[in-house]
């Protein structure tokens, strides 16, 4: 098992790259500004960009302090070479990505 944290910001980033055959165990987004924010979390083929077909999350409201756990418990995501989750928010430096994965 491994750990990835990432700090979104308005212009779409990777939060997650998966090296080889991965599978994401846990994936939490964190709102650590004094502001509401939105969030937008995509999963994207190894081949593709983020946009409309592969958004699982648009406009995901966080308050201040508020955590969001997107998988966890037994809950997989199975991600294949260069395959990526790719976030943005609404604020610069307000949300944060911690995302636990493991090789395949």
């Amino acid at each position: 098992m491994a750990i990835q944290t990432y700090t979104a910001g308005t212009v779409i980033g990777n939060a997650y790259v998966s090296s080889g055959n991965t599978a994401v165990t846990f994936m939490s987004l964190c709102n650590y500004s004094p502001s509401d924010v939105t969030a937008n979390v995509y999963i994207v083929p190894s081949t593709g960009t983020a946009g409309t077909n592969n958004i699982v999350f648009q406009n995901l409201p966080l308050t201040p302090g508020e955590t969001y756990q997107i998988y966890g418990g037994q809950e997989r995501l199975i991600l294949g070479p260069s395959d990526s989750i790719q976030v943005t928010s609404s604020a610069n430096f307000s949300v944060t990505t911690v995302t636990s994965y493991a090789q395949i």
